[in-house]
């Protein structure tokens, strides 16, 4: 294969790049194999991310930043970043106007490549890395974070990378935000519909808890003695969703649009969705659980 080479980093280009998924994950999948290892690609489905998975509240924004991620005058890396959504975010709300700066990293081309085309006339560098293999000088970096990815990476190969690329006394924000089935008739249909289709996929069936409060924070021995926790954070949020964003949302999921699954019964899925969305209200919401574990460097 040859070698490609980017801003901070030299790697190889695969035909299949995917995250790690040999790995048991933390207790946010219920210490289940993700998707019991079948391969996905989050750039199958870069189109659709784009445009339906922006749909993090303004309540984010402002704990994160209350949480000292996004101040003025930060470096901030985010790995895991996708088509960007959070660095574009925070500039379109107007945090990273007065100077913070961000480093998006992802180990997607398909998915940087959409990250730089919506990012344009914004102060955002983008890397094509896997979070394991990011090479920035010592202290590069103000804050990281990682949301919606973190379960994906080597911790014990990246937290020491983490650790080196940022400032003494830097944070490590490792955030999610999921649906909750058992508060909505919707996402569990929804959820259904996917398993219908797909029934290895481990990407649904939360529940309203603090994870980080119990399992996942007891297992912290993977932090330390680099990072000690700062702060969680955990509160639910109900998003607004029309019949078609919902739509969208379902597909831009690792269950559909970035799995292995025929285009057939991805054409499939699609087509028994819209037929129940057809029975709702054009405009309803969905109830999200939002966490944040906020780790300091030591």
């Amino acid at each position: 294969m040859g070698k490609v080479l980017f801003a901070h980093t030299t790697l190889d280009i695969r035909p299949s790049l995917r995250y790690n998924t040999t790995k048991e994950v933390t207790p946010m999948q219920n210490f289940q194999t993700i998707d019991h290892n079948a391969p996905f690609d989050w750039g199958r489905a870069s189109q659709d991310y784009a445009k339906y998975r922006d749909i993090y509240p303004q309540a984010f924004y402002d704990k994160l930043k209350a949480l000292g991620i996004g101040l003025p005058g930060q470096n901030i890396l985010d790995l895991g970043t996708g088509t960007g959504v959070l660095p574009r975010a925070f500039h379109a709300l107007g945090h990273a106007g007065s100077g913070a700066r961000f480093t998006g990293v992802d180990i997607s081309p398909n998915q940087l490549a959409m990250a730089r085309e919506l990012s344009q006339g914004m102060d955002i560098e983008y890397v094509l890395s896997a979070a394991e293999d990011i090479d920035f000088p010592p202290g590069t970096f103000d804050a990281a974070m990682a949301c919606q990815c973190f379960w994906y990476f080597d911790r014990e190969k990246v937290m020491p990378k983490i650790h080196g690329v940022i400032k003494p006394g830097g944070r490590f924000a490792i955030l999610s935000m999921y649906w909750l089935p058992y508060q909505s008739k919707i996402a569990m249909r929804s959820e259904r519909l996917v398993l219908k289709y797909n029934p290895g996929w481990t990407g649904g069936g939360f529940r309203k808890k603090n994870w980080y409060e119990k399992e996942f924070a007891a297992r912290l021995k993977w932090a330390k003695p680099l990072f000690k926790v700062e702060k969680r954070v955990f509160f639910c949020e109900d998003i607004p969703f029309t019949r078609e964003s919902w739509h969208g949302r379902m597909l831009a999921c690792r269950g559909i649009g970035a799995s292995s699954l025929p285009g057939e019964k991805i054409a499939a899925f699609e087509a028994e969705h819209r037929a129940y969305l057809e029975t709702l209200p054009a405009e309803f919401t969905i109830p999200h659980q939002i966490m944040m574990l906020v780790l300091q460097k030591q």
